[in-house]
């Protein structure tokens, strides 16, 4: 893992945090579709303190949101570090490289590179999709910008290049599974310096791929966080299981999960009360925050993972709970 002189690439707290060994933690912030930085900034206060930065998502499910840089703008101004995301679906070269100089210059330290979901997913199924380069690609770019201080095109930087800590993705059960530990050492090599998983819930399927990623040696060549989220219902673990290409749902946790609900399984639907379906969800709800606590236990004992990337969707209020559940509160203070 290359470094600059002063010892750093960006400076960044996540970059500090990851290089000082600390058991990592991010978050994730999904943008409203609205002008509305009031959303922000409640998201950001529950966030706050409990994580080392925070993914700002970029038109997420290809959905029309605030900008990611938009949105990370604010979370500096509110003292938290952002991660901004960028796909590849949205923007050719010259806008990328245009947005992330802007980014730079807005505060902004780390950046996540994506292709991005297809927009047939979206809410503009019929708009068109740009994907001038992948995800590769768009870190070897950035990695180019900040490292040869070169634009793509191989044009010299005329003053400060954008220095960021760079970031990609990886689904390590999305098919062909053989295949996710060379895509991820693609990344690596083109400049990621850390990576955040897809969802982990089967806690053994992630151990054999860190066995390939180690028997690679990835794991000493960038810092990999392993994705969690706390799940909301067995509905929802099922949903996941059955509907969510690359996300494998053991079924001891769908049955943990339909267990936590079973003092009220004996009802029919039309006999619950308003009190009986909010207390059913409250334990719920509490049964799918242990359950990622447990996972984030067994996923700090295998080797070559550098923290947890907590993806709380729409729901930041359980992120606290996770972080002091699993011992990872206070964060660290680094210098």
């Amino acid at each position: 893992m290359t470094t600059r002189n002063n010892g750093y690439l960006s400076g960044s707290i996540l970059e500090k945090t990851l290089r000082a060994g600390h058991f990592t933690v991010t978050g994730e912030l999904g943008p409203p579709q609205s002008a509305d930085g009031k959303v922000i900034r409640e998201k950001a206060a529950l966030l706050k303190g409990y994580v080392d930065g925070v993914n700002i998502t970029d038109n997420q499910t290809a959905i029309v949101r605030m900008s990611s840089i938009g949105a990370g703008t604010i979370v500096v101004q509110e003292s938290l570090e952002p991660v901004i995301q960028m796909t590849c679906r949205d923007r050719n070269r010259l806008a990328i490289q245009s947005d992330l100089l802007g980014a730079y210059a807005l505060g902004m330290r780390n950046l996540l590179c994506l292709s991005g979901d297809h927009q047939k997913f979206g809410n503009h199924p019929t708009a068109k999709n740009v994907f001038d380069m992948d995800s590769v690609q768009l870190v070897k770019m950035v990695a180019d910008m900040r490292d040869q201080h070169i634009f793509q095109c191989g044009d010299a930087l005329k003053g400060q290049e954008p220095r960021f800590f760079i970031g990609a993705a990886s689904a390590p059960f999305a098919d062909p599974i053989d295949f996710r530990p060379y895509r991820l050492a693609k990344k690596v090599k083109a400049g990621a310096d850390f990576i955040q998983t897809q969802l982990v819930y089967d806690v053994e399927a992630f151990a054999l791929f860190m066995d390939k990623v180690r028997q690679l040696g990835i794991h000493e060549q960038t810092y990999i966080l392993a994705g969690v989220g706390p799940l909301k219902s067995p509905g929802m673990a099922r949903y996941m299981k059955n509907s969510v290409p690359g996300i494998l749902v053991p079924d001891e946790i769908i049955n943990r999960m339909t267990d936590a609900g079973k003092p009220w399984a004996e009802k029919s639907k039309d006999d619950l009360t308003k009190e009986d379906k909010q207390a059913r969800s409250e334990a719920w709800q509490a049964e799918g925050i242990q359950i990622c606590i447990d996972l984030i236990r067994q996923l700090r004992e295998i080797e070559g993972v550098a923290g947890v990337h907590i993806m709380a969707i729409e729901w930041e209020e359980a992120v606290r709970h996770i972080v002091e559940g699993a011992g990872l509160y206070p964060r660290p203070s680094v210098a």
